[in-house]
């Protein structure tokens, strides 16, 4: 069953990287190339969600919830799969709902800046399950010069998970009232 996570796993990170070029060249560039890169980012992020969710299931199917939850190591890849999943999720939502007018203005750079975040968060989970099969890289010798030692246990506080909670549902307030008056 590992080898079929590893083999499932690899498709959602190459659609998120190839979703993060894609919003890169389509956010800074213009011409054909920029608009096709916008215009075909949906079904690529639809894709890559499937083949995450197709890859987590086979990742819990490995070992036993209580094997995964007593390592460190294993929670972090864990934590790190759920959040690049979480804002990929949000991409698509965002480029579902906003449609064309996804990329225009300042929305753009939100889209950047949450790809490079994914990039960062997928980057990481996949260098955890590296770690998990006892093949370090060299983004795990970044992660270390950050100061994270990845075999420790790595988690929010609650209060910041309710602060971030907060602030969701904050801006979320925020747009709704915004489309409300524009509409």
């Amino acid at each position: 069953m590992a080898a079929t996570h590893h083999m499932l796993i690899h498709f959602p990170l190459a659609f998120w990287a190839l979703a993060t070029l894609m919003i890169l060249y389509g956010a800074v560039m213009t011409g054909r190339l920029a608009e096709l890169s916008r215009a075909t980012l949906l079904p690529v992020l639809l894709l890559s969600l499937l083949g995450a969710l197709a890859g987590i299931v086979s990742g819990f199917l490995i070992w036993p919830m209580e094997a995964n939850l007593s390592s460190p190591l294993a929670r972090n890849h864990i934590l790190m799969a759920f959040w690049s999943l979480g804002v990929f999720t949000m991409l698509t939502v965002l480029v579902w709902r906003g449609g064309e007018a996804a990329f225009d203005g300042a929305r753009r750079w939100a889209l950047v800046i949450l790809a490079l975040i994914g990039g960062l968060f997928f980057a990481t989970a996949g260098t955890l399950g590296g770690h998990l099969l006892g093949s370090s890289t060299a983004f795990s010798l970044l992660i270390e010069l950050l100061g994270w030692e990845v075999y420790t246990t790595f988690y929010s506080p609650l209060w910041v998970v309710a602060i971030m909670v907060l602030i969701g549902l904050a801006l979320g307030a925020l747009g709704i009232m915004n489309r409300r008056r524009a509409g």
